[in-house]
């Protein structure tokens, strides 16, 4: 039997319990991640909806005794097997930071008897770049954050979360983050498939990303080592080395212990002249709702589907008008 576990497959830092492997490890491949294993996906054809990839359902490896290939079942068919929402219903969501990491995705979405299930696909983003959050995260780390770069294409992740998911992830983000939609037009979006994306959701940082302490690289660049981020920043300010030094370890401990050593932290970065706002992606289209993707807010936890509509993809509305987070189905039709 083949072990698709994800400690088996090297997938074993969890940053919300060891801040210091922040980002944690990503997904190179399409993977459906459920119940703590890993299970690769194929596209079909050029082009073709993710809910036609198929997962690799061989129970084991080795020598085959004739010419017929691993089980391949669609995507869809899978979830629905296993009782979750197809995946014109979900909602992508591109990861900068530790959301690519699924041992990550899973620590935050697993419940006893309720492990999660997600689709995840390396992706081609264009005219983003992974920055560093001006702001200290709950576990004592400095988080990623994206920021615009024009002509940058960036491999990042995109999960594809139900309802439940989402509002599950926006619990962890908010309120450092912001959830906005990109534009596939303004933003291309490119999948392994061949597909491009008419638009999906990012998490964009309230406080902007972090210049370099030199002032040589604007923005500082993110996802890397923390430890090594951590000590570059301490070196940067007496004020952060009295707070959280005199290393990284010290820094997560003291940080994670304590909420008001975060803000006092945080406000360091901008007064510190650090911080590095995003007016352009924090302007990007919204949901319906006040904060969207507030855990306060009611989710609907099925989005209206009509894969022949021309409605903008990035309007606030689905288009039988429904408020709330906008599904791959409306926000990318078939060509």
């Amino acid at each position: 039997m083949t072990d698709r576990t994800l400690p088996t497959l090297g997938f074993t830092d969890i940053p919300a319990k060891h801040p210091l492997t922040y980002p944690g490890r990503p997904i190179t491949r399409p993977t459906l991640l459920t119940a703590g294993e890993l299970w690769e996906l194929t596209p079909t054809t050029p082009g073709g909806r993710l809910g036609t990839w198929t997962v690799d359902t061989s129970p084991g490896e080795g020598p085959k005794d004739g010419p017929e290939e691993s089980p391949k079942v669609p995507l869809d068919a899978i979830l629905t097997t296993l009782g979750h929402p197809p995946t014109a219903t979900r909602h992508p969501l591109i990861a900068v930071g530790s959301n690519a990491s699924p041992a990550q995705l899973h620590h935050k979405l697993s419940r006893p008897g309720r492990p999660a299930t997600v689709p995840m696909v390396p992706v081609d983003v264009h005219g983003i770049a992974v920055g560093c959050s001006a702001h200290i995260a709950r576990y004592g780390y400095v988080a990623s954050a994206p920021y615009t770069a024009p002509g940058a294409r960036t491999p990042l992740v995109i999960s594809w979360l139900d309802a439940e998911q989402l509002a599950a992830v926006d619990a962890t983000e908010y309120p450092n983050y912001r959830r906005v939609l990109l534009s596939g037009t303004e933003y291309p979006m490119v999948l392994p498939s061949g597909e491009r994306l008419g638009g999906a959701y990012l998490y964009v940082g309230e406080r902007g990303v972090l210049m370099s302490p030199d002032g040589t690289e604007r923005p500082l660049p993110g996802g890397g080592d923390q430890s090594a981020l951590l000590t570059r920043l301490l070196a940067g300010s007496p004020r952060l080395r009295e707070l959280l030094g005199p290393d990284p370890g010290t820094w997560v401990a003291r940080a994670g212990a304590d909420p008001a050593v975060r803000k006092s932290g945080t406000r360091i970065f901008e007064e510190e002249g650090w911080a590095l706002p995003q007016p352009d992606l924090l302007r990007c289209p919204e949901d319906d709702h006040d904060a969207p993707g507030d855990p306060r807010d009611p989710v609907d936890p099925v989005d209206p589907v009509d894969p022949t509509s021309t409605t903008d993809p990035t309007s606030t509305t689905d288009p039988e008008g429904s408020a709330g987070p906008k599904s791959y189905g409306a926000l990318t039709s078939p060509e």
